[in-house]
């Protein structure tokens, strides 16, 4: 690792000029030196100052032979070392897929590279280190790390405590381990039950209460000292399409989107947050030239920079998804970006087309040097706030002291205790007693753990209900169970004394329904968890007794186990509303339901 002095050399002086001691949200920065530092800069240095991107391998210099190969394959660079070298990229994205979060000290490690690699070179830049930690169903960095549970499950909580020492406690492990930037909270409304994309990433469909839990999260992350970023702007809440794949289009009105979109990205921004992100939709009453919000100088220069009154980081979605690259080629998208207001072009699918690009339109014109400018003021302001030019390295010791530490692990269990959400209890079926109910079967459906968790949820409840004095078996009977798979489960229910199944985005067609219900029809008690959308439970009607955990991961299903067997009560309250399933223009349970014991 490069001297503190060799640091200092490396950026020119500037790290003394900066030299920050208040929290990253209310530090001072001194424009004059950033600009300084921008004016000796050479036009590709601000190029790569612009992109985000993504870099297969553990290590900086040193990856597997299949991700090197990888990264010939889609960048023309073996490491992430070679990557920095030749685009001079501001900005690194951590993926589990891409190798790069094994473990907290590799993690770590890495991170330290990508700064030396960086900090090395003639006028080096310390690397904003981003990823996606949204905890529940979207987490990149996993065990031994405390993963908290995700922001539906939150909402039902209700507590901004909770949700800041969710972001001071998520922070503090990620600035551990040298990820400087984390991209959440999600302040998208979810209002639409079929949402494939969001659903349980939004806190839920009350836009104050989301507004609510968004700035708390941000004050709990800019208290460790990480940029929160809320995404996905101009709002993400109401799409059946997932802009992965597709286009989504949002029709709501203006008014509709002041009432209820726009909410919780204002009190983002009155709380300070460091950066924002856009969402591929159209959104025709803000902008009704067909163009994705990324792409749209109406919606992020004339709303969110206008109106909102903005002049933070703005970041793109993924340029790989479907949603942005549906109109325009992958050379046209990073332009028009940066020409609707965007600071940071995140993972273009083709970082050679899209920098050699960006490069082309300012030396033809189309772009211009100081508006480059204008982006890269942003983002240093915000490396500077983050005190990336005094402490760009992190420490072994650092990450022994902080990641996964006894205290953060017991905040997180008794955080999601606060969460879990009892819907209905039939009969006072629940909490099931150890006398009555010592033998318990749990299925169900066993989806891909979320990322660092144990899984499969089958497995966790069972060991969770064996840790509390039960006798538990576990059998996953998937989301599409057989005909086969049924029979089994309807047989192994005759040995036991109760039954607990967990539900994954039950539909009337769906096998879990048939299975559920042939299970109900053994006369044997069932409990049901909805282990991602609470939506489940208006399509099975005959279940005593349904909770919802909003997601799958290690710490919601141990609360879920510890409220079934009466070791904590219930507390959580439903933030989206369910819809019977007979007549969706009726509510079965509405926002803030929740029953206790």
């Amino acid at each position: 690792m490069p001297s503190r002095r060799t640091v200092l050399a490396a950026t020119a002086g500037v790290t003394a000029a900066l030299a920050l001691g208040t929290p990253a949200h209310a530090a001072a920065v001194d424009d004059k030196k950033l600009r300084s530092l921008i004016s000796r800069m050479t036009l590709e240095e601000k190029v790569g100052q612009l992109f985000v991107m993504r870099v297969y391998g553990h290590s900086a210099t040193d990856p597997d032979q299949a991700d090197i190969d990888a990264n010939l394959s889609e960048i023309g660079v073996r490491t992430a070392a070679e990557l920095i070298a030749e685009y001079r990229v501001g900005g690194i994205i951590y993926f589990t897929w891409a190798h790069n979060t094994r473990d907290p000290h590799q993690i770590a490690d890495l991170s330290n590279g990508i700064q030396r690699a960086s900090l090395t070179l003639p006028r080096g830049l310390p690397v904003l280190v981003t990823t996606d930690q949204e905890h529940g169903i979207v987490c990149r960095v996993g065990a031994p790390a405390t993963l908290f549970p995700g922001a539906m499950a939150m909402g039902a909580g209700g507590s901004r405590e909770d949700a800041r020492t969710l972001g001071r406690i998520s922070g503090a492990e990620l600035r551990a381990i040298g990820i400087n930037q984390d991209y959440s909270p999600d302040a998208d409304v979810n209002i639409n039950p079929a949402n494939p994309v969001i659903g349980v990433r939004s806190f839920g469909a009350d836009p104050d209460a989301v507004a609510a839990m968004v700035a708390a999260e941000v004050g709990g992350y800019q208290r460790s000292s990480v940029a929160a970023t809320a995404k996905h702007f101009p709002g993400h809440g109401d799409t059946a399409v997932d802009s992965h794949y597709g286009f989504p289009v949002i029709t709501h009105s203006r008014e509709l989107w002041e009432k209820l979109d726009a909410v919780p990205f204002r009190a983002a921004v009155k709380a300070g947050i460091d950066a924002i992100m856009t969402a591929h939709i159209q959104f025709p009453a803000l902008d009704d030239s067909g163009d994705p919000a990324t792409l749209s100088h109406p919606i992020l220069t004339g709303i969110l920079r206008g109106e909102l009154g903005y002049d933070g980081v703005v970041v793109t979605d993924s340029l790989g998804m479907e949603g942005v690259r549906t109109k325009y080629g992958d050379d046209r998208v990073p332009v028009l970006a940066l020409k609707a207001g965007v600071d940071q072009l995140l993972n273009p699918p083709d970082l050679p087309v899209a920098w050699n690009a960006v490069l082309k339109a300012v030396q033809g014109g189309e772009l211009t040097e100081v508006r480059l400018d204008e982006s890269i003021l942003r983002i240093l302001r915000l490396k500077a706030r983050l005190k990336l030019f005094q402490q760009p390295y992190v420490s072994g010791h650092g990450v022994d002291r902080t990641v996964g530490t006894r205290a953060h692990l017991a905040a997180a269990d008794r955080i999601a205790e606060r969460t879990t959400t009892l819907l209905v209890n039939d009969g006072q079926l629940l909490p099931l007693s150890r006398a009555a109910h010592r033998k318990l079967l749990v299925v169900g459906a066993d989806p891909a753990s979320p990322s660092g968790t144990t899984g499969p949820p089958t497995g966790v409840l069972a060991t969770a209900f064996s840790g509390l004095g039960f006798s538990a078996t576990a059998l996953s009977t998937g989301t599409a169970p057989s005909a086969a798979t049924i029979a089994k489960a309807v047989a192994a229910a005759q040995d036991a004394d109760a039954v607990v199944v967990g539900t994954y985005n039950v539909t009337a067609g769906n096998a879990q329904k048939t299975l559920v219900e042939q299970l109900v029809a053994t006369g044997k008690p069932v409990v049901a968890i909805a282990v991602r959308n609470p939506y489940d439970v208006a399509q099975l009607p005959t279940v005593r007794a349904y909770l919802a955990s909003y997601s799958w991961t290690d710490v919601e299903l141990r609360a879920a186990a510890r409220v079934i067997a009466g070791q904590v009560g219930p507390r959580g309250r439903l933030p989206v509303p369910v819809q019977r399933a007979d007549d969706p223009t009726q509510v079965l349970y509405p926002i803030g339901h929740g029953l206790s014991y």
